[in-house]
């Protein structure tokens, strides 16, 4: 348990031997205290670092569902990368990651792995991480897996600043992965590599550190900026310096005169990412394995947030106490926290110590000029004021900066006897209910009509679990809050049970007079296409399909017979009567048979399944026939009994029944006479008005299968 909370053996083995009075009543000497820790380590560690890691994850996983990790290997599935957030860190992005201090630090693990840590600020202008992760290095591809999964964990929602050191792998993979976001150089960065590289000068002259502030932080306006510049490197004969030409063409990343208009918290520098580093060495140590680490930073987070949880309770419970109870900074103590209030405070007091004139007033709109105490540059504000808004802005635009007035709005305001600070600049982030309320997923795609229905599917479940995220964490504080968000979400899984349900019924319902629609149209579609010849004879007098190239057959001297050929020949051979005979022989004749090709069901398939309109024709007229109509007989067959079929007369040559089917010599039992033979077939032995002659040869017509199919 001591070594758990970073307490060393020796100070803890001290500690017993007091509460236990001395030496002689401990028990045990501090060979047995290191032995009992390194057998505890084996068996923590028994599954190695790799096991060790994973494990730790799940256990996160488990306390925690909403806690976010991943991790990347290598082509030999060896971890490279890891990164981890858990449910407080993706609430707190949600609140405060509009600004976002990245940096790395080394020898704080025995691997010596580079740890990253993706740090902001709170209302109370306190550092809070989102985010960290154990890199395998620094380079391009490794920075670019990174801040995808940081994406990815904070719900697709992307920082509006970053600030960073001046490294090319880092600023590289922010160019490619967040380019919509505005990357600034840490100023204290460019300072340290300036006394490195003009070591020089700045030892020779004493004006120069001066002048190099003043590029940097004084200017409102871009042309003052380059002359000034200019000036610097001509005063100082720097005119050839490669280091400050290379610094010159990135000036956009760190000069404040490009930067002014973009919120940065009031950062200009990763001095946050450097406290927390500074911090997490009293935590961690580079002795620490990666189970070890993972522990300890887990106490850095605790006590983070048990900090945090003070400076809340502060804040919900009192109000600084004013020196002067003027009542524009009596409305700023209730509504800014602490912290963001002796921000204001600092501002209201310096507006006193300025001068102002008038440049321009015309209507309701006031032009002014506002210089502060000691200094050469002046700024410009500008005022709209009406009885329903007040509209305000300044040349420094410390508002856009920090999200703060500044002093020479201040001063303007206590010129025109405004006593409260307009609800368009108070900036939630620094007031007491900062927290309060949910924010968002990225949700920037317009047209979400032309996406797959499964990206819109992830992109609805996205957004969803950040919003959950936030409201769980929320309520998981107290009791009450407890159980009002659950049975206000059992409520809510019986209302979304019941839409989807109703919804289901709807879409079948629409989905099926649509399926009817096209099945209407479908079957119109193919009686048209069949009664516009959409089938032709050949050379051959052979029905083929239109646009097809028919494949020419071999005739062999045999053809195949087919099952019912074969028990028709031992039928008629077995009775040898002369109809038999004569049938046989006329069947057998190959002339008759090369002249007039029957049009048999396999052929009649091969037809259909060339095009797929007569094939969905075929299938909607089935499951529209009822069981009688498809069993007994198929349509367009007259029906000589429950066994044999007659096919339709278009069928038949003009001069013989096709081979397989009865001879048309009787009509069945009861049918009327009238009518037989159909049309354009001869008569071979139709009997008179007495009873009809039954060959029992004669009935080799289709023999019906179990399944009422020919």
């Amino acid at each position: 348990m001591a070594s758990e909370v970073g307490i060393p053996p020796k100070a803890s083995h001290d500690l017993m031997m007091r509460q236990a009075g001395g030496r002689e009543n401990l028990g045990f000497i501090p060979e047995d205290y290191k032995n009992y820790l390194r057998s505890k380590r084996t068996r923590n560690m028994r599954v190695g670092d790799t096991g060790g890691v994973l494990e730790y994850l799940q256990k996160m996983q488990c306390d925690d569902p909403n806690f976010f990790n991943a991790i990347q290997v290598d082509e030999d599935d060896l971890i490279t990368n890891i990164f981890w957030s858990d449910a407080k860190m993706r609430a707190d992005y949600g609140n405060f990651g509009d600004v976002v201090c990245f940096d790395t630090t080394y020898r704080k693990n025995n691997e010596g792995r580079p740890i990253a840590l993706f740090v902001g600020v709170n209302h109370h202008k306190q550092s809070i991480i989102f985010g960290a992760a154990l890199l395998y290095d620094e380079t391009t591809l490794s920075f670019e897996w990174l801040f995808d999964t940081f994406t990815k964990a904070m719900f697709e929602k992307k920082p509006t600043t970053i600030l960073t050191d001046q490294d090319a792998a880092m600023t590289k993979a922010l160019a490619s992965r967040w380019p919509e976001t505005h990357h600034r150089l840490c100023i204290w960065h460019i300072y340290q590599n300036a006394a490195i590289h003009l070591s020089g000068v700045f030892s020779q002259f004493k004006e120069f550190a001066k002048d190099f502030a003043s590029c940097i932080y004084d200017f409102d306006e871009e042309e003052d900026f380059l002359s000034t510049w200019n000036l610097m490197l001509t005063k100082y004969a720097l005119e050839d310096n490669d280091w400050l030409r290379r610094l010159f063409s990135i000036k956009e990343k760190w000069a404040l005169v490009y930067g002014r208009q973009i919120f940065c918290a009031d950062m200009t520098t990763t001095q946050r990412s450097e406290s927390m580093n500074s911090i997490l060495k009293r935590y961690v140590t580079y002795q620490h394995k990666f189970l070890e680490f993972f522990n300890h930073f887990e106490r850095l987070l605790q006590d983070r947030r048990y900090e945090e949880l003070k400076a809340d309770f502060r804040s919900n419970s009192s109000v600084p106490c004013l020196l002067y109870p003027v009542e524009i900074l009596k409305h700023a103590s209730y509504t800014y926290t602490p912290e963001a209030f002796k921000c204001f405070e600092k501002e209201w007091y310096k507006s006193h110590d300025s001068i102002v004139e008038i440049c321009e007033i015309v209507g309701s709109h006031a032009t002014y000029k506002v210089t502060s105490h000691k200094k050469k540059h002046h700024h410009i504000v500008t005022l709209y004021s009406s009885s329903e808004k007040i509209q305000c802005s300044c040349s420094c635009r410390k508002y856009e900066f920090a999200g703060i007035l500044c002093s020479h709005i201040l001063r303007i305001f206590s010129m025109k006897n405004i006593m409260k600070i307009p609800n368009e600049y108070i900036l939630k982030r620094w007031t007491r209910n900062a927290k309060g309320g949910y924010f968002e997923g990225n949700d920037t795609i317009v047209n979400k009509d032309s996406l797959d229905p499964k990206i819109l599917h992830n992109m609805r479940y996205r957004d969803l679990c950040g919003l959950s995220v936030q409201l769980v964490t929320k309520a998981a504080e107290r009791d009450d809050t407890h159980m009002v968000v659950k049975n206000v979400m059992l409520s809510l899984c019986k209302m979304v049970d019941e839409k989807l349900q109703v919804n289901e019924s709807i879409v079948h319902q629409s989905n099926l007079s649509q399926e009817a629609s096209q099945l209407v149209q479908s079957l119109d579609d193919t009686t048209r296409n069949l009664n516009e010849t959409d089938y032709q004879i050949d050379e051959e007098n052979n029905l083929t399909v239109k646009g097809i190239k028919p494949k020419k057959k071999i005739v062999s001297g045999k053809r195949l017979k087919r099952g019912i050929e074969q028990i028709s020949r031992k039928k008629k051979g077995a009775s040898k009567t002369n109809q038999t005979s004569t049938i046989v022989q006329g069947i057998e004749d190959p002339n008759i048979e090369d002249q007039f090709p029957p049009l048999l069901p396999t052929q009649l398939s091969q037809v259909t399944s060339s095009t797929s309109k007569f094939q969905t024709a075929i299938s909607a007229l089935d499951n529209r026939l009822n069981e009688e109509q498809r069993r007994y007989p198929p349509t367009g067959y007259h029906s000589l009994d429950t066994t044999c079929w007659i096919p339709p007369a278009r069928f038949f040559p003009p001069g013989h029944p096709p081979f397989g089917y009865p001879p048309i010599g009787y009509p069945p039992s009861g049918y009327p006479l009238a009518g037989y033979p159909p049309s354009g077939y001869p008569l071979f032995e139709y009997p008179g008005t007495s009873a009809p002659h039954h060959d029992t040869g004669g009935h080799h017509g289709h023999q019906k299968e179990k399944h009422g199919t020919s």
